[in-house]
């Protein structure tokens, strides 16, 4: 819920397109506030403007979506309208009375003047009652005056439901209460308010019918009360015959939310265990008596065995069976028979094999052979791919290298001229103020031409394009930079690198494949980066492998995208995870990994060997990830590891280490 008000309010700091959220063209409006109710999961979204005119679209069953507007102060003027799959209103459902200055959604982002959270109310819907809060901020026009109030209504039962799919425990319980002790969501059944005399009241957690939650309210009611609770607050508690650990957060954000997350956990939890292991210690017990009397019957037989062992062996070499040996006894007249047997099936084995020795001695030297023969063709294959490997590496390389040169020389031109343009802009500029300070009436000419421009707004308006131009020649020599880092002409040495670099310049690269096309949504790419240090590698080789297993990546992903239809999709997005971290401040760890539909276990197990490919002709040569691990494990002295599940997707995990002592 936090992400998405936060999302929001990061739209609205971004400005109001005036060409989709015009505040005098309520259609456009409605229309794109409809929009936005398919991307987020809200009540209400909408403005209302000083004027007394408002429009939004709402969601009222939790499902179907409306368009309501209303005008200033006119009974009856405000109207719900149905609407089709496209978002255009197709009739009028009914008609009310609203009148949006009294309500706190627009009174309180105007007494803040800036972003901020409304008082939690409930809303007794004609669908059944909703606990709401509102997310509002003022909204000005070019000359920073105000039209009215945006806001966005998030419905907190769904807290509720959030919290019951919480796997805490069968008898856990978690709610939110505000700094007040009124409750706000529970995991449990009970609604946090209740109805007397036909009209809806919020609960306060003191009344709340679950006896865990009011329990707990008056203890920590009791303790000093809930405004008192600054930081994390833990404690125990007696409820009837069970003792409960109890766990208070306070959770605040900045735009004014105060809430206590409340977690309480009941000691049976804990104790579930220990009675099992209990349980487990005494059938042992019970197993080990049974196994002691099945020793005891046993222990009769094992007298005669040695006599039974010495009669099959002899029948065996009887029937030319000479390989027998029997186990000696610890009884002594049997011990020394035992022996002498032993002794003659020796000498009767080795005269046998003594012949075989030189049949079998002849046969592996041939199969030596053979073999050396197999893995120095195997070995030329190789070293023939990587060869070609390498050299369609340096081509790209120098390719790469030659074209961010050619961009670097006329972007750093133009970067180096805007902060000259800027300082003679400002000095232009404070010319035009200085005119305009001593001649307060000019020429009506003059005068004329101001306003036709809009001298205000050009004055306004002008250093922010230039620091957009700024803005605009650092993002492309960053992507020059990027580039030059990837090409690496460096790759035959070892070079001190931040592998963070070569990561994000290899994605970067391949940034046209994740963006979204007409038919499927983009890939998302989640980076969790941990603090390195720099490694010591061959940069530009490491740079190829990130390539391998990106372009693998993505590929399987887009196979993905064919079997699925645009809102699965949207719904379960395409995604490649990268993470990095130190292991023993040794070796360095990237880990990359997709939810794309996995691999087999039989495919699994052949993926680093030479030529072998799962894609169609002509799309994989089958080397990629076999040249991967000669680079990881022969060059670099890592680890190379693939983990995959079918359905859920793969990881390749990388690991070298930080400092390479000796490679040949």
């Amino acid at each position: 819920m936090y992400s998405l008000i936060s999302a929001f309010y990061a739209a609205e700091r971004r400005g109001i397109d005036p060409q989709r959220l015009n505040v005098r063209d309520q259609e456009t409006a409605g229309k794109y506030f409809w929009d936005q109710m398919q991307a987020y999961d809200l009540m209400f979204v909408g403005f209302g403007l000083a004027t007394g005119e408002g429009i939004g679209a709402i969601r009222y069953d939790g499902k179907t979506i409306t368009i309501d507007d209303w005008k200033s102060l006119v009974p009856n003027s405000a109207r719900t309208h149905k609407t089709n799959r496209r978002g255009d209103r197709i009739g009028v459902l009914n008609t009310y009375n609203y009148n949006h200055f009294a309500e706190s959604w627009y009174t309180a982002p105007l007494k803040a003047q800036k972003p901020t959270w409304a008082q939690i109310y409930v809303w007794n819907s004609p669908y059944g009652p909703y606990l709401t809060a509102s997310a509002g901020r003022p909204i000005y026009d070019a000359r920073n005056r105000l039209l009215g109030v945006i806001d966005a209504d998030i419905h907190l039962l769904k807290l509720s439901d959030f919290l019951r799919n919480l796997k805490i425990s069968r008898a856990g319980q978690v709610f939110l209460v505000e700094r007040d002790g009124t409750l706000i969501a529970n995991s449990g059944t009970e609604k946090p308010f209740t109805l007397k005399n036909k009209e809806i009241q919020r609960l306060r957690a003191l009344d709340s019918p679950n006896p865990v939650i009011q329990n707990i309210a008056k203890h920590i009611q009791t303790s000093n009360g809930f405004q008192s609770i600054k930081q994390d607050t833990a404690f125990q508690l007696e409820i009837g015959k069970a003792r409960y650990f109890v766990n208070v957060v306070p959770w605040r954000d900045q735009y004014g939310l105060d809430w206590l997350v409340v977690t309480s956990v009941p000691e049976q939890t804990f104790m579930a265990q220990i009675n099992a292991n209990k349980r487990t210690t005494i059938a042992l017990c019970f197993g080990a008596l049974v196994v002691a009397s099945v020793i005891g019957v046993f222990t009769s037989r094992w007298i005669t065995r040695p006599i039974l062992r010495l009669n099959q062996a002899s029948k065996a070499m009887a029937v030319g069976d000479l390989d027998q040996t029997v186990a000696t006894s610890n009884i002594r007249e049997l011990d020394t028979l035992s022996n002498s047997f032993n002794h003659m099936a020796g000498r009767l084995s080795e005269l046998f094999k003594a012949l075989e020795n030189s049949k079998t001695e002849l046969e592996d030297r041939v199969e030596e052979r053979t073999a050396e023969l197999k893995n120095t063709l195997v070995e030329l294959q190789q070293t023939q791919s990587q060869v070609v490997q390498s050299e369609k590496m340096s081509s790209l390389g120098q390719l790469v290298a030659g074209v961010a040169h050619e961009i670097n020389n006329p972007v750093n031109f133009i970067h180096g001229n805007l902060t000259h343009l800027q300082e003679y802009t400002q000095a232009l500029l404070a010319i035009v103020q200085l005119y305009r300070q001593h001649n307060p009436n000019p020429d009506p000419d003059i005068q004329i031409a101001v306003e036709e421009m809009d001298l205000e707004f050009l004055q306004q308006d002008l250093p922010k394009m230039l620091a957009s131009m700024q803005l605009g020649t650092d993002r492309i020599r960053q992507i020059v930079l990027s580039l030059r880092n990837f090409s690496r002409m460096d790759e035959a040495e070892f070079k001190t690198v931040d592998i963070h670099e070569g990561i994000d310049s290899t994605l970067l690269i391949l940034q046209h494949r994740l963006k979204g096309k007409p038919d499927r949504p983009e890939i998302e790419v989640v980076k969790d980066y941990a603090p390195l240090p720099l490694v010591e590698c061959y940069a530009g080789q490491l740079n190829q492998v990130f390539m391998n297993i990106l372009v693998n990546a993505i590929d399987v992903l887009e196979e993905r995208h064919t079997e699925r239809t645009y809102e699965e999709l949207k719904d379960t997005p395409s995604r490649i995870t990268i993470r990095t971290s130190l292991i023993e401040t040794q070796w360095v760890e990237v880990a990359i990994a997709d939810n794309g539909v996995g691999i087999p276990p039989t495919v699994q197990q052949r993926i680093f060997d030479p030529f072998f490919t799962t894609k169609p002709l002509g799309k994989g040569t089958g080397m990629g990830m076999s040249i991967s691990y000669q680079i990881i494990t022969e060059k670099h002295r890592g680890k190379l590891e693939c983990f995959s599940t079918p359905g859920k997707g793969t990881e390749f995990v990388i690991q070298i280490p930080l400092r390479q002592k000796s490679v040949k």
